[in-house]
């Protein structure tokens, strides 16, 4: 037990120095820019996980790209222009809404409201009845039937019972 409280101690150390090491040589306003913009960007590895919170090589490539164009003065909007541009709307956490991306946006809903129409259609199919097949009723038919039967309980009357 001891020992994976100590590996995960030590995870936790090195995963902290190489942090503050992606840091180093920024300002607190540049690091407050860098730290919102990399929370903002996913790792394109991972796929559900931001570049801060992956330790994939290309998440430290593109943490390090954030730094560097922080450095040489980039705004945010042009770091994260650039990097839409080379690896597309999908490294955004929050992409546009647009004809390439709507539906990632309305697939969601798109599937609830199916859900719900097949779910209302097989409740209402269950209530109702199964349907009877009806033929035409044929009156001599009953009249014969009704006879016949009559017939069979006055012969069972009139027969002698055994004790």
């Amino acid at each position: 037990m001891n020992r994976i409280l100590l590996a995960a101690g030590l995870g936790l150390a090195l995963l902290s120095a190489s942090l503050r090491a992606d840091v180093d040589g920024l300002d607190p306003q540049q690091e407050a820019r860098y730290q919102g913009l990399i929370a903002e960007l996913r790792c394109l590895v991972c796929q559900n996980q931001t570049i801060a919170e992956s330790s994939a090589p290309l998440a430290v490539d593109l943490r390090n790209q954030v730094k560097t164009q922080i450095l040489a003065g980039r705004s945010q909007a042009e770091i994260v222009g650039y990097l839409t541009e080379r690896y597309g709307d999908f490294v955004l956490y929050r992409p546009p809404f647009k004809a390439s991306t709507a539906l990632l946006w309305l697939g969601p809903f798109l599937l609830l409201l199916g859900g719900l129409v097949w779910a209302l259609r097989y409740v209402r199919g269950s209530r109702r009845p199964a349907p009877v097949a009806q033929r035409p009723v044929d009156p001599e038919a009953v009249q014969r039937l009704l006879a016949e039967t009559q017939a069979q309980l006055a012969a069972q009357d009139a027969a002698p019972r055994k004790p």
